[in-house]
């Protein structure tokens, strides 16, 4: 099934954090370092999807 490995959860698990962590620096003020912190986590989580996958951790093809 496309995208039910463990690549993809941590990739989207990363990426809803980076996420998270933008959106609340933008609350804040905005904090514009916390605020760069979440986008390279969320731009980060997909390294990391590409990474995990080829160590053969990522969606088998059918």
């Amino acid at each position: 099934m496309h995208g039910s490995s463990p690549a993809a959860w941590t990739a989207v698990v990363i990426c809803l954090i980076g996420f998270t962590i933008g959106g609340v620096a933008l609350l804040m003020g905005p904090n514009w370092v916390l605020f760069w912190i979440g986008v390279g986590l969320t731009l980060g989580s997909a390294v990391v999807a590409k990474i995990m996958s080829a160590a053969g951790l990522g969606a088998k093809a059918h």
